[in-house]
């Protein structure tokens, strides 16, 4: 099947009404920040932890229709460990201090249930990724909100830090250094057996390991987690159906790419963000890490960016099987209009911030055509080179929407504000902060819950159609940090561009020091 017109991607590039917002970030001073809306979301992170502390802690998740609990990651306390970051940028003292006091109590070289398996890519970004971030903000800007009571707490972070990657770095001892996601520490140390892993499950690995790495001088970590990124930017097995896009499934064996399925959603995304994150790290360690993103990123622009036919003006990222283009796409594809933001102003090449700021204001529309103002799981949509326009309510639907819905549940889910946060940082345009705010608002008021926040079923419902009982950990990592990112005001921890920069986030939205 043929790729999406080039010429029609090139227009858009071209649009004036995007202007250059590589140069306008580079020449604009502090931004001010909106102290009330700013305090809106603060006051809901305070809702949804107090929810989480009064009814679930110390177990991993808050159950907000029932006020019950839920261990979905080995019972380590997750909610916590990946709320301390929001709540130090948001500067919730007596919040942090709880937080720190639990996190030096964890047991992370076993689980309290035998047999409880680790997931590693969720603990890497969840626990690992909260432990490191919260070390490198209290040990740097956010120091003083720390008493001398309560520094070793503090310490105790790093050293957490290192249990837990101890605890699993047994998922590389395999043949080809390619991890295993299973990992078992009760009653006995093992992996479990599978015989494959995907682009993201170890290729989100690479930033947290070489942050401990730095952070430890122990440089085993980052070795482990670079061995098995090699496999993924040089990649072998299936060939690459377009040059940097790469398939869905890797062998344990020996690192060989299996198929030829992917695009920026679930299983490949956050491989693809961690290439140009690890060039803002260390720009000069990691340059080829950068050029792989380059790499996907044209590719990308060339054959994945579709055009609804009923909505030529939105730009979607299309999912590829081979060279067969699919026009299907959902909410976690959606960072991917932030990551080409952040790497077309760190690159100093508007055409990525550009594409970016297409992609970031595009995702929104899911939001903003949806009944309850909120984007589906999942979308398709019909391009010009194919496919067939859905029937009934969802034609009408798609004719003024360009997208219909064919997963309507939302999760809590972060990765539209995210974009929409780098849109508002890389350009200063006050509509991408009203963006985020209806997105927030619409979040806000349809996913409260009895005792704290709960994802909804149908967004195609006005209502919601009814809320699920889980508030996930992200939404405190994640959504209500960009939230808040976009509203206050400058400071380190906010990305600012070419060279100003002195922290990275990961893919749950914690933030690491760059190498200096």
């Amino acid at each position: 099947m043929p790729s999406p017109s080039v010429c029609a991607v090139a227009a858009l590039l071209a649009s004036p009404a995007l202007g250059n917002p590589t140069r306008s970030l580079l020449n604009r001073g502090a931004m001010e920040a909106d102290t009330s809306k700013a305090s809106q979301v603060q006051d809901v992170f305070r809702t949804a932890w107090n929810g989480y502390y009064d009814h679930a802690f110390p177990h991993d998740t808050l159950l907000p229709l029932t006020g019950g609990n839920y261990d979905d990651r080995n019972a380590w306390g997750v909610t916590p460990i990946d709320s301390l970051s929001t709540a130090i940028i948001m500067e919730e003292t007596d919040i942090v201090n709880q937080i720190l006091k639990y996190a030096a109590t964890v047991d992370f070289t076993t689980t309290k249930e035998v047999n409880s398996s680790i997931s590693l890519f969720e603990t890497n970004i969840r626990y690992l990724g909260g432990l490191l971030a919260g070390y490198d903000l209290l040990k740097g800007p956010m120091k003083n909100l720390v008493d001398d009571t309560n520094k070793a707490h503090v310490d105790a972070l790093l050293k957490q830090a290192t249990t837990l990657a101890d605890s699993l770095s047994i998922a590389f001892d395999t043949p080809s250094g390619v991890p295993d996601d299973a990992v078992f520490l009760n009653p006995t140390r093992r992996i479990g057996g599978s015989t494959s892993n995907g682009p993201a499950g170890f290729g989100t690995l690479v930033l947290e390991w070489t942050r401990l790495s730095d952070l430890t001088g122990n440089k085993t970590y980052a070795q482990l987690a670079q061995k098995a990124q090699e496999y993924l930017v040089k990649p072998k097995g299936k060939p690459e159906p377009f040059p940097g896009l790469i398939g869905y499934t890797v062998s344990i064996a020996d690192g060989t790419f299996q198929d030829q399925s992917g695009g920026w959603g679930g299983g490949t995304d956050s491989f693809y963000e961690y290439l140009i994150k690890m060039y803002l790290y260390d720009p000069k360690e990691f340059s080829f890490y950068k050029d792989r993103w380059v790499t996907a990123a044209d590719s990308t622009i060339k054959h994945l960016a579709s055009h609804p036919t009923t909505r030529s003006d939105l730009t979607f990222l299309a999912g590829y099987n081979g060279q067969t283009i699919n026009h299907w796409s959902g909410h976690l594809a959606s960072f991917a209009g932030g990551n080409f933001i952040l790497a077309g102003v760190v690159l100093n090449e508007p055409k990525y911030t550009d594409f970016g700021l297409a992609l970031a204001a595009s995702y929104y529309e899911t939001y903003k055509q949806t009944p309850a103002r909120i984007g589906p799981e999942g979308f398709q949509w019909v391009a010009a080179d194919g496919g067939s326009p859905p029937n009934g309510d969802q034609a009408d639907f798609y004719q003024k929407a360009g997208f219909w819905s064919f997963s309507g549940g939302y999760i809590l889910r972060p990765e539209t504000i995210e974009s929409l946060y780098y849109a508002y940082r890389v350009t200063g345009d006050n509509k991408y902060r009203d963006m985020v705010w209806e997105a927030f608002t619409a979040v806000r008021d349809l996913c409260r819950a009895k005792h704290g926040f709960a994802g909804i079923r149908d967004v195609m419902k006005k209502d919601g159609g009814g809320q699920d009982n889980f508030q996930q950990s992200f939404f405190l990592a994640e959504t209500l940090k960009y939230a808040y990112l976009t509203f206050a005001g400058d400071s380190a921890v906010q990305f600012h561009g070419k060279g100003g920069n002195e922290f990275v986030f990961n893919t749950e939205a914690h933030p690491f020091r760059v190498r200096h």
